[in-house]
């Protein structure tokens, strides 16, 4: 009995210094963003769309598009309404707009938002919405923007988008500056499956994929949960999987060769920057034509966790230690294309939605393979 009640005093010490921790960031980061790492912004791209003809007359802009999922817009007539006015101030001529399904999350609405003639297509939505969108227009023209209004909105958060109020979203997504930046693409390979001839499907990722413990905490989150308190939920599902089996693998780096590990998650990440201002990837940047790999690991329970924790929030502010013991590792990777052999399967993840459990994993970056629309 005493082991236990020790167990669960430091269960309960470790929980409540995350949780503080959690609040006291998260109140930083609704008073101000100064004190965050600097992030460097995308580059900005030429638009090589014509808006004049040969001869000089004015070419007419298309209408934006608006690709909403009702079921995470909390209010579609409001950013309906915002759509329409802003777009008619800006002299811009009344906006499309498509609902997503739960049979098709955005993909069939954006190729049909392109066959209209759309200037720009606006995912308004969580992670999926925006993936989905950004599935249609990879390796196009035409830009996307974001309404977000999911849990996560990790693309948002690095692209310095505010992540609440329609009217300034809108006005960016009508009128910002467009940016370019890669696309990750992952195809997980199942231990029991034959593909045949079409081969398996590539599943696009703006942010962060992974195998191992994040796509179990993925796996694990409550909808209902998430609905209410919004991605704290995730950390209530990763405490369910703090003592999971750690996984071995090979990984391989392009041409490299190939390294065994032992882990709790492996990453691959576009960007670094997780909500209330934690930077796991420090040296991720939306447009370097690079994906960045992070190996993860703890030892000790639950003293390699707080070890963890400790890690990132000292690497966020610039300072990344090494000691002879410690009890959490991060090893950091880069490539233009990885390739994972797993011991077994691992559920995988893209940007927060589970593919399955792959034995085998391949990941390549698609460089400068999206516009999008961010604040000027």
């Amino acid at each position: 009995m005493v082991h236990a009640a020790l167990v669960l005093g430091i269960i309960a010490v470790v929980l409540a210094s995350v949780a503080l921790w959690i609040a006291a960031v998260t109140y930083r980061e609704h008073r101000t963003t100064a004190t965050l790492p600097p992030m460097r912004a995308p580059r900005p791209v030429p638009v090589p769309r014509a808006t004049t003809d040969d001869d000089g007359t004015p070419r007419p802009v298309g209408p934006a598009a608006f690709v909403i999922n009702p079921i995470k817009v909390s209010d579609v007539e409001a950013l309906e309404t915002a759509a329409r006015t802003i777009s008619r101030e800006l002299g811009l001529p009344d906006p499309l707009i498509f609902h997503t399904t739960v049979a098709d999350p955005g993909v069939g609405q954006a190729k049909d938002a392109l066959a209209a003639g759309a200037s720009v297509v606006v995912a308004a939505g969580g992670d999926g919405t925006v993936r989905s969108v950004a599935t249609a227009l990879a390796g196009g023209e035409v830009p996307m923007a974001l309404i977000p209004s999911g849990t996560g909105n990790l693309l948002a958060r690095n692209l310095d988008l505010p992540v609440d109020g329609h009217s300034p979203l809108v006005r960016t997504a009508l009128s910002g500056r467009e940016v370019e930046m890669d696309l990750g693409w992952l195809t997980a390979i199942p231990a029991e499956g034959d593909a045949g001839d079409q081969g398996y499907p590539e599943h696009i990722f703006l942010v962060m994929a992974g195998a191992g413990f994040d796509a179990q905490m993925v796996a694990g989150a409550d909808d209902a949960l998430k609905r209410r308190i919004g991605w704290v939920a995730y950390f209530f599902a990763g405490v369910r999987h703090l003592h999971a089996r750690r996984t071995r693998l090979a990984l391989q780096v392009g041409n490299g060769a190939w390294q065994a590990l032992r882990v709790r998650t492996l990453l691959f990440a576009n960007c670094g920057r997780l909500p209330a201002g934690i930077v796991l990837l420090p040296d991720a940047d939306l447009d370097d034509g690079y994906l960045d790999v992070a190996a993860i690991d703890t030892r000790g329970g639950l003293i390699g966790w707080a070890s963890l924790l400790w890690r990132v929030l000292l690497q966020g502010i610039g300072v990344r230690h090494t000691v002879l013991y410690n009890p959490s590792s991060i090893e950091f990777f880069r490539g233009r294309s990885i390739s994972v052999q797993l011991d077994k399967p691992e559920p995988v993840q893209v940007d927060g939605d589970l593919v399955g459990e792959a034995v085998e994993v391949h990941v390549r970056v698609q460089a400068g393979g999206l516009r999008v629309r961010v604040r000027r």
